[in-house]
């Protein structure tokens, strides 16, 4: 294991609230920890980087901030609203006492405040934004950073700045291509996933599907993740085909330990389109069936998806449009027809990433080889 040098100084990552937002931001930490930088991270209280970054062993510190986007409410954006003072109070406490060598922001609310009042002071910020559609923290952020990093190249008009970069998505070291064999003589593989909570909307029409016989043929199998609130409910529906001896093919889990082995065992997923999931399918070449979270912040996942629909690398069925015959005629679709799988398959790894995690952080610490400072580079597909 190596040990930080201390007289590299101290780097902040500011953000969270999501997934998204939170595990690229640790694959940039483990970069610049291995490159000497003590690594601190920024974020708000009662959000998600409380469990997810406190395992991953860096020092967080918390920001009393909520969300401003109009997902949540007049209510709680008036909430926010006067929080804010004691919002950027703590921020610039925080920014003097760590006086860090640079900050990072990798989106969500807690990101706000913080890269404002450090770049107010002077220090090197660096913003990050994982979808196609900028958040609200970047867009304002973005006048005030050194940088502007991105993922989706439609994403560059949300950002009020010139220089403007295309780094890609950083994914978990264990996701890797995949190497798909041909399922001529097997069943067509299935994987339904809606995160590590799953998703209400995705299951309960995934299993009205089944029960309706979709998962009756031979020629498929399913691996349905629920998440743990709808796991007891949907694995006794599927419980109750396989006593009337049907749905042999199908398998209920409430979580998946092992994704890496799942994306290598699937033929095509059905997902989310968050940005780490976005990430992982392009990673590992898979063809995808998205439905985005329709409450999801500035509706970014629809965006998401419709950026690798229109490039013909995802097939997008938004939620309102899903039901167990949407749903059957798209998998029959893919199932009888292979060479429309290889073309997802071949043009979603387009959208890879492989090395993002070292991009930012050369940017993050302004050493990125071959980039002039000042100069604005065209962002590429």
């Amino acid at each position: 294991m190596k040990v930080a040098r201390v007289d590299r100084g101290n780097v902040v990552i500011a953000g969270g609230g999501t997934g998204g937002h939170i595990y690229p931001g640790l694959a940039v930490a483990k970069v610049l920890q291995d490159q000497g930088y003590i690594v601190h991270w920024v974020g708000a209280t009662g959000g998600l980087e409380e469990k997810i970054v406190v395992r991953a062993e860096l020092p967080l510190h918390l920001i009393r901030v909520g969300k401003l986007h109009s997902s949540v409410g007049i209510a709680a954006q008036l909430k926010t609203l006067v929080g804010l003072p004691l919002a950027f109070f703590q921020a610039l406490r925080l920014a003097l006492k760590l006086k860090p060598v640079a900050v990072l922001g990798v989106g969500g609310f807690a990101s706000g405040p913080f890269l404002f009042v450090a770049s107010m002071l002077g220090f090197r910020t660096v913003i990050w934004e994982p979808n196609a559609h900028v958040g609200m923290a970047n867009r304002i952020l973005s006048r005030f950073a050194d940088e502007c990093l991105l993922v989706f190249v439609a994403a560059a008009t949300g950002f009020r700045s010139e220089n403007v970069q295309r780094v890609g998505l950083p994914v978990r070291e264990s996701i890797q291509p995949v190497k798909r064999g041909a399922y001529s003589g097997r069943p067509f593989r299935i994987l339904v996933f809606g995160g590590s909570q799953g998703a209400r909307p995705i299951n309960r029409v995934v299993a009205e599907w089944i029960e309706s016989g979709g998962g009756d043929s031979r020629d498929l199998e399913v691996v349905h993740q629920t998440g743990r609130y709808d796991f007891a409910e949907i694995d006794a529906r599927y419980a109750k085909l396989k006593s009337q001896g049907r749905a042999a093919g199908i398998t209920c889990l409430e979580y998946l330990h092992d994704m890496e082995a799942r994306y290598e065992w699937a033929d095509v997923v059905v997902c989310r389109s968050g940005a780490s999931t976005v990430a992982e399918i392009a990673m590992c070449g898979k063809a995808a069936i998205f439905i985005p979270l329709p409450t999801a912040a500035d509706n970014h996942q629809l965006k998401n998806a419709d950026v690798l629909s229109r490039a013909n690398a995802a097939v997008l069925i938004e939620q309102k449009d899903l039901t167990p015959a949407s749903l059957e005629s798209t998998i029959r679709r893919l199932r009888d027809n292979p060479t429309a799988v290889l073309e997802l398959e071949k043009n979603v790894v387009r959208f890879a990433s492989p090395g993002a995690a070292i991009a930012i952080a050369g940017h993050v610490i302004g050493h990125d080889p071959g980039r002039e400072r000042g100069r604005e580079k065209e962002p590429s597909v």
